[in-house]
């Protein structure tokens, strides 16, 4: 038997803990826990002692202070003292030589809900201070504090050796885990207190899963969700059937997802290449799909905010779309879609979910971080500056395209109807080159259509355009030009503003 080695545990999370620990014993290790997890393990069998006889310390407040005993801490920072330095420490210290240390789940309080106090009382400083020393030790003191991690451990052990690079492998486990940790808490924070931008910015995600590859093949990469953020993220939805995913079909369907989310009624929202192609209403899912199924859902993302029917897989498949986003799918439905190898089909039962004050809306640059809230409010109020009002179709009609324009690309317009949009222009140097690329989509279907753009419209040259498409309403976010009203009002289009501007990168 090798000469004793000593190790401290202490998990809240207690999953491989009892085999974990038997190998530790296995390899010359004398266990050391606190009470619950000494507990467990003497409940198998494991001989073990209690971090309090050890120290001769109880454990008062719950156990909140006992590892900070000089017994515990300085034991694992004790490898790395010199002769000089442990002359100083006048009494015996036996150094610690592996830790187990998984933290209280802080986040399961904010998901219950629990009051700030009691939240913040159950903040596990102590094992945050403890990973982060024997991280500091890493060379002599092995740190383990992800279950997912025990068995290469192990196999390590058995080798006989902790290689370098391993234990540099669990230092970055360890810092990555506080670091989230403190990260988390102060997003919980932040939220408390209704800090949208604080001076240091200290989110943290967690991975979801890998995807297939990047925006390129060659390009690696993952998704990663916002802790806090339970409900109404596509960073959660379920894949129920189809290819692995992809970097460019998730941001197609992260743009569907954001569009969907304006509507209440049944709504489908098809999208390429992070540009929205059309978007239908109905009284059902099926009659949404149907008033915009058609060649241009070929290679789309389509975004459902209701179940998925039978008839609706029918058409799915006809129309070539390759990811479906819905609340769910019938059983009959994914009798159609399961075993089609090209449509990739997520289940989102929250997707109607609005956003959440907790979330900010990111975007990366090089060597930096642009943050801003994200755009939920869509108008207060509209002021008709037309001579001719618009009816009540056409604000509805107006409503519902202003949606549309204010999810697509700047500069944005979209012509349509009050279930349907006709053309989408976006993503253009300038308004007119928005506005002609809208009415080529649309074409005849511009005739008795609204307009919607996402900011200013109204050079007497654009209504003229107008005009002869045949739209008969628009909706800007200030008035035109004296010029261009007067075009408006002597070719009878409605005119409203809603003063506020709905930019989109």
């Amino acid at each position: 038997m090798e000469e004793k080695k000593r190790a401290y545990i202490s998990v809240y999370d207690k999953r491989g803990i009892v085999d974990f620990c038997r190998y530790l014993v296995e390899y010359g290790y004398e266990l050391i826990a606190t009470e619950g997890t000494a507990h467990a393990l003497k409940g198998a069998g494991i001989p073990v002692s209690l971090a309090h006889d050890l120290t001769g310390y109880p454990e008062p407040l719950g156990g909140k202070v006992r590892a900070l005993h000089p017994e515990i801490y300085t034991g694992i920072v004790a490898n790395r003292l010199t002769a000089e330095q442990r002359k100083e420490i006048e009494e015996e210290i036996f150094p610690i030589e592996l830790i187990v240390i998984n933290l209280y789940p802080f986040r399961r309080d904010m998901e219950e809900g629990l009051s700030f106090e009691e939240a913040a009382s159950h903040i596990d400083a102590v094992g945050v201070a403890l990973l982060d020393a024997a991280a500091m030790s890493f060379m002599n003191t092995v740190t383990v504090c992800d279950p997912d991690d025990y068995d290469r451990v192990l196999c390590d052990l058995a080798a006989g050796v902790i290689p370098e690079d391993e234990r540099k492998y669990l230092m970055y486990k360890a810092f990555s885990y506080t670091a989230s940790y403190d990260a988390l808490i102060a997003q919980y924070l932040s939220h408390e207190l209704s800090i949208p931008f604080p001076k240091n910015l200290t989110y943290t995600f967690e991975k979801a899963q890998d995807i297939r590859y990047g925006e390129n093949p060659h390009q690696h990469a993952a998704v990663y969700r916002e802790p806090l953020l339970l409900e109404g993220s596509l960073a959660r939805a379920k894949q129920l059937a189809g290819p692995e995913l992809t970097y460019n079909a998730l941001g197609d369907a992260n743009c569907a997802l954001e569009l969907i989310k304006e509507f209440d009624a049944p709504a489908v929202v098809a999208c390429k290449h992070c540009a929205i192609v059309t978007v239908g209403c109905g009284e059902t899912v099926y009659d949404a799909f149907d008033c915009i199924g058609g060649p241009m859902l070929r290679g789309t993302i389509v975004a459902f905010n209701g179940v998925v029917d039978a008839r609706v897989a029918k058409n799915l498949t006809r129309a070539g779309v390759e990811l479906a986003l819905a609340v769910g799918f019938t059983p009959e439905a994914m009798a159609e879609l399961r075993f089609s190898p090209r449509i990739t089909l997520l289940e989102m039962p929250d997707i109607r979910s609005k956003v959440q004050f907790s979330t900010i809306d990111m975007t990366k640059i090089y060597g930096g971080l642009l943050v801003q809230t994200y755009d939920t409010a869509l108008y207060d109020a509209l002021t008709c500056v037309s001579e001719r009002a618009p009816t009540e179709a056409e604000l509805r009609a107006l409503a519902f395209n202003e949606k549309v324009a204010k999810h697509a690309r700047s500069s944005a317009v979209a012509i349509g109807t009050e279930n349907r949009t006709v053309g989408i222009g976006s993503g253009q140097a300038n308004r007119a080159l928005a506005l002609s690329f809208a009415l080529a989509l649309a074409g005849e279907a511009a005739k008795g259509a609204v307009l919607a753009s996402d900011a200013g419209f109204g050079t007497p040259e654009l209504i003229e355009v107008c005009h002869t498409a045949g739209i008969t309403a628009i909706v800007a976010a200030e008035a035109p030009s004296e010029a261009a009203l007067a075009l408006c009002n002597k070719y009878e289009i409605a005119v409203a503003v809603s003063g506020m501007r709905h930019f989109k990168n």
